[in-house]
């Protein structure tokens, strides 16, 4: 059974990224468009009996997720033996609960539109929250950030790191690294009325005179992390750097860090930016995502893949 790698328009730079890391060309997709939008991608080479694996992140607009279901739906309709979605940035993971009367529960949702279409596994990385895999039916590989970024915190050979999360809900995946580096960790404490709005913020650690880095899993507006890094800096650290999977980089993200404490941020090409900046260091996971693949298809475990935090 051999292996066919897809991607969809919105992730395709990471796909061939992927692709060549794993030995393979990606296969070829042709999309058809409608003049009132409608899309029609189908799969231009024959995948009967294959194990295919499609590419495609789910940041807005919402056609890449749609995109992404055709595609699904086309491989197996075309007798794909097995259709693994690889879904390097999840969109719709922060409404992974009912925090309010009457909103929907999207992450949820998506994960029923992608069984429904015909999914048979899903991989991603660094889910917003590590619940969301229990929202599936199917397998799910959830890749971990840290793999990408420990080797490079390494290489700093910074003498007095330390961790810190810019709110309390990424208090373990930050422990997680302090515990790898056997260092301190710090708390930035926020309250908002709203989303992206914050209205006040508090540090809970020592930090002075520390190389102080912080944890996340995604940076939006970039709002809350400058916040803690100008926080961290009032506290007495030495440095503060910062490292997020998935930069997401809305609104004045690029002007908030340009003009914020930051040293740099640390991200991957899980989302592609758009534009470039010397604050934001950008890491691939495609080596990560095809080393996944390769274990996959040889029915072998992926837990090398995993630092042990």
């Amino acid at each position: 059974m051999a292996v066919k790698i897809f991607s969809g328009r919105a992730t395709i730079y990471l796909a061939e990224k992927i692709a060549q890391a794993y030995g393979e060309s990606l296969g070829e997709v042709n999309y058809q468009q409608f003049s009132d939008g409608e899309m029609s991608p189908f799969l231009t080479e024959s995948v009967r009996g294959h194990d295919v694996f499609i590419v495609q992140s789910t940041f807005p607009p919402a056609d890449n997720f749609m995109e992404l279901l055709l595609m699904i739906d086309a491989a197996k309709r075309a007798s794909a033996q097995n259709v693994n979605v690889i879904i390097p940035y999840f969109g719709y993971a922060r409404q992974d609960r009912k925090d309010k009367p009457r909103v929907a529960i999207a992450a949820k949702m998506i994960a029923n539109l992608l069984s429904a279409a015909g999914a048979h596994r899903i991989m991603t990385c660094d889910l917003h929250a590590d619940q969301i895999q229990g929202f599936f039916d199917i397998p799910v590989d959830h890749l971990d950030g840290a793999y990408i970024f420990i080797p490079y915190l390494k290489s700093l050979g910074l003498e007095n790191i330390m961790f810190a999360t810019p709110d309390v809900g990424g208090i373990k995946r930050a422990r997680s690294f302090a515990k790898y580096f056997l260092a301190d960790l710090a708390v930035c404490d926020k309250y908002r009325k709203e989303a992206n709005k914050i209205e006040s913020m508090r540090l809970i650690g020592e930090v002075e005179g520390k190389d102080v880095v912080l944890v996340d899993d995604l940076v939006d507006t970039a709002g809350t992390i400058c916040k803690a890094a100008a926080l961290l800096k009032e506290h007495g650290a030495r440095s503060v750097r910062a490292v997020c999977t998935h930069p997401v980089l809305s609104g004045n993200a690029y002007e908030n860090i340009e003009a914020s404490n930051l040293e740099e941020l640390v991200v991957t090409d899980t989302i592609p930016l758009k534009r470039q900046t010397s604050k934001i260091k950008v890491h691939s996971v495609s080596t990560l995502f095809a080393k996944a693949i390769r274990k996959i298809h040889d029915h072998e475990s992926i837990s090398s893949l995993f630092i042990k935090l």
